[in-house]
């Protein structure tokens, strides 16, 4: 396999779904693997490395939601859950459990990749291999380190693993230090949806935050600060 290519893994029971999506992504030269239920695919996304999963929402036996969590416990693989229609509580419950992005069936097979091609580009360090290291962007505080070029947070000098979300949150608070957001703009300026006032997804995505950052630094924890009754603020130096 060529370095550059990248591995995704279809999760969808209905196989002519999943041969639509493999044969527009292996056009764009990425490595499909598929899985036609929620055990098939979780059993897979545990034992191999894949750069982004295609997730379907509604399947027999364990469904999208269920898989999610269950590998958000032990992996940040980049995460696009297709939902069907209308579906709108379950893709709120799709964002909690820790899905970056989603996608309506029926969907254009181009706009699927077009997201996958985001995602990745958001998530993935190799896009950034051509930056010059004297212009490297980084956001440094004590304790906490932001390498936006190589999409990396280190605590106390020790990695931090991050879903694409965490990641993006953690930076959005990090780039305006002592500024409170309420739930509202962090849903619009983070998730780019609006949720019509369920707002759980921020307290799920700010809690698991500050668990990743409190595995390996409690001060880089506590820089991420609950403002009651309003939202949320990065603070320094909150010793």
């Amino acid at each position: 396999m060529m370095q550059n290519e990248m591995k995704v893994l279809i999760v969808d029971d209905e196989e002519r779904i999943r041969r639509l999506l493999k044969m527009y992504l292996e056009r764009e030269n990425y490595v499909i693997e598929e899985a036609e239920d929620g055990e098939e695919a979780l059993e897979k996304a545990l034992a191999n490395h894949y750069d982004l999963i295609l997730l379907d929402l509604m399947m027999p036996g364990k469904d999208g939601i269920e898989v999610c969590k269950e590998l958000r416990e032990k992996k940040a693989t980049p995460i696009i859950m297709l939902t069907a229609k209308g579906e709108e509580i379950n893709r709120v419950q799709g964002f909690e459990a820790g899905t970056d992005d989603y996608i309506v069936k029926p969907f254009s097979p181009r706009e699927v990749v077009l997201r996958v091609k985001a995602l990745l580009r958001r998530s993935s360090p190799t896009t950034y291999l051509q930056t010059e290291p004297s212009a490297k962007d980084l956001i440094v505080f004590p304790h906490l380190t932001i390498d936006n070029d190589a999409h990396r947070v280190t605590a106390d000098g020790q990695e931090v693993s991050l879903t694409p979300k965490e990641y993006e949150l953690l930076c959005f608070l990090a780039k305006t230090p002592d500024k409170v957001y309420d739930r509202e703009q962090l849903l619009r300026e983070v998730w780019h949806y609006d949720f019509f006032g369920d707002l759980r997804t921020v307290d799920t995505h700010v809690k698991r935050l500050r668990e990743k950052l409190n595995r390996v630094s409690s001060e880089a924890a506590k820089m991420i600060v609950t403002v009651w009754g309003v939202g949320y603020k990065f603070e320094v130096g909150n010793e």
